[in-house]
């Protein structure tokens, strides 16, 4: 298959194959077939033929906030006569800053964990997040999307894993960087999976640099099979990226990101717009950006660019705009945000208000080509930069 519509057939250096790429969802991952124990309680061991339990039923829904047709499912899998111990592992959760809600879609995910010793089993963990730079409310966030962490021994499981990534990253902060965005990553073997497609990427001659950041923006990309991924690598390189440059590991990213029926969706958008298929592949090829927005913010840039600052389309290709379609920009740690608008009855005139490190928002009037210029992001890694739509607000 391949990974592009129809105009790729006439533009073989965008040919990529879509069964390399990983799905923005894990379910839908192909190397999660070989470790679906991953993601599947490992309380099913437990006869799911079994009655609920009646009192196990309602402390579920009571307690922990299940509906009654989740608190049946996850009675299946644990039994209790008497609340104690389940009320001190909600109590564990609720002193460490876990709001209903969070606890609630923890237990429907892994009910076995309110038979947990709370000190002994689940509270090392946590505080081994919390020794490692994470806040309580990211380590609630990171438990909430993977609850089977705290099932997996922290010596042997939870520390080898974050080691690994401390060691490469050489940092602390940026391993919990990576933990945050995707925490199932701690569960696999990194050896057979990770650390093969990093070698990969070095060889490719990726620097170590560019390297850190796709981990630490999109560590799923790195979550595929060592010989699928080089097929990436190779594709990508054919297309004209230079592996030495930090639009080869954003091409990487664009390819791993999303799925075929994504990747159409996007192509329509483009196409809506006037865009020829041609056109197109050079967007793509100058700025692989345009294609890891989402739908609705390929649409709002386009919007924005074309109707509002009236730049055509030859002019909007031949600009670095398209690949930094931002109005608001937010520059971390400690940077500034601003909005740019259209001047109502002025052509060609523009308005940039500016939030300053103090919290004052600055207004200044600007020119079409000051405002292109003001698009550009001067940062060495782009991967510090997060970009989003936003409105005026004074």
């Amino acid at each position: 298959m391949r990974m592009m519509v129809g105009f790729l057939r006439k533009a073989p250096v965008l040919q990529v194959r879509f069964n390399l790429t990983a799905s923005p969802t894990p379910q839908s991952l192909h190397f999660l077939l070989d470790h679906l124990y991953l993601f599947s309680s490992s309380s099913t061991s437990i006869s799911t033929s079994e009655k609920p339990h009646p009192f196990t039923v309602s402390y579920l829904i009571n307690s922990c906030g299940l509906s009654h047709k989740d608190a049946r499912s996850a009675s299946k899998y644990v039994h209790f006569e008497s609340p104690d111990k389940p009320n001190s592992v909600l109590a564990l959760f609720n002193s460490h800053g876990f709001s209903k809600t969070q606890t609630s879609k923890i237990v429907k995910k892994e009910p076995q964990l309110l038979l947990s010793d709370p000190d002994k089993t689940l509270l090392p963990k946590l505080q081994f997040f919390y020794s490692k730079g994470a806040s309580w409310p990211d380590i609630a966030k990171i438990v909430v999307c993977s609850p089977s962490i705290l099932k997996r021994s922290l010596e042997n499981q939870i520390i080898p894993s974050f080691n690994f990534f401390k060691d490469f990253l050489q940092s602390d902060k940026m391993a919990i960087t990576v933990v945050k965005r995707f925490s199932r990553i701690l569960l696999f073997d990194l050896h057979t999976y990770v650390a093969s497609n990093m070698n990969a990427l070095q060889e490719f001659g990726v620097p170590k640099s560019n390297i850190a950041g796709l981990l630490m923006n999109q560590p799923m990309a790195f979550m595929v099979r060592p010989n699928l991924f080089r097929e990436n690598l190779e594709e990508v390189k054919k297309m004209g990226f230079n592996p030495s440059q930090m639009k080869f590991v954003i091409a990487i990213q664009a390819i791993r990101a999303g799925g075929k029926s994504s990747w159409e969706r996007k192509i329509d958008i483009y196409k809506r717009w006037g865009w020829s298929e041609e056109e197109i592949r050079l967007a793509f090829t100058k700025s692989p950006w345009c294609m890891i927005y989402s739908e609705d913010k390929i649409m709002a840039t386009m919007d924005f660019f074309v109707n509002k600052m009236g730049r055509g389309l030859l002019r909007l290709l031949a600009g670095p705009s398209l690949s930094r379609p931002v109005w608001r920009r937010e520059l971390f740690p400690g940077g500034s945000s601003s909005v740019i608008e259209p001047v109502p009855g002025k052509t060609q005139s523009f308005k940039k208000a500016r939030l300053s490190l103090r919290g004052k928002w600055e207004h200044k009037e600007m020119k079409l080509n000051d405002v292109a210029e003001d698009c550009l992001f001067n940062s060495e890694n782009p991967f510090t930069i997060s970009l989003r739509v936003s409105h005026l607000h004074t």
